[in-house]
């Protein structure tokens, strides 16, 4: 994996530790509910599913820092994880928020596109 390949996997699986805080920590809280553009009364109302979304941020930065940590096996596990936050990030983009594409998905095919090149 090339140096700057493996600086963008690594921004992208903080950006997920970021999200995993949001939504685990901060969703009903005035840094999440401002973030998020949430009333205090759906913000409570949705944390459990907030944390749970939380989770699965945390998963995929774990998958991510794994890669980092696989040396050649690492590749392959960069490409599934990365794939991973790519349809997650469509997904959210075409559900929920077109800036999520932006946030979630392009850092991610960015490093992707760097990854496979490299």
């Amino acid at each position: 994996m090339s140096i700057a390949a493996a600086i963008l996997v690594g921004i992208v699986a903080a950006l997920h530790i970021f999200f995993l805080v949001l939504e685990m920590v901060f969703w009903d809280r005035p840094l999440g509910r401002r973030t998020f553009g949430l009333t205090r009364e759906f913000a409570a109302e949705s944390k459990a599913l907030a944390a749970n979304q939380g989770l699965y941020n945390g998963f995929l930065a774990a998958g991510l820092v794994w890669s980092l940590l696989s040396g050649e096996a690492g590749i392959a596990l960069a490409v599934f994880f990365l794939g991973c936050v790519i349809v997650a990030g469509i997904f959210g983009a075409v559900t929920v928020n077109q800036k999520i594409l932006w946030v979630q998905a392009a850092p991610a095919a960015i490093a992707l596109a760097l990854l496979l090149l490299g």
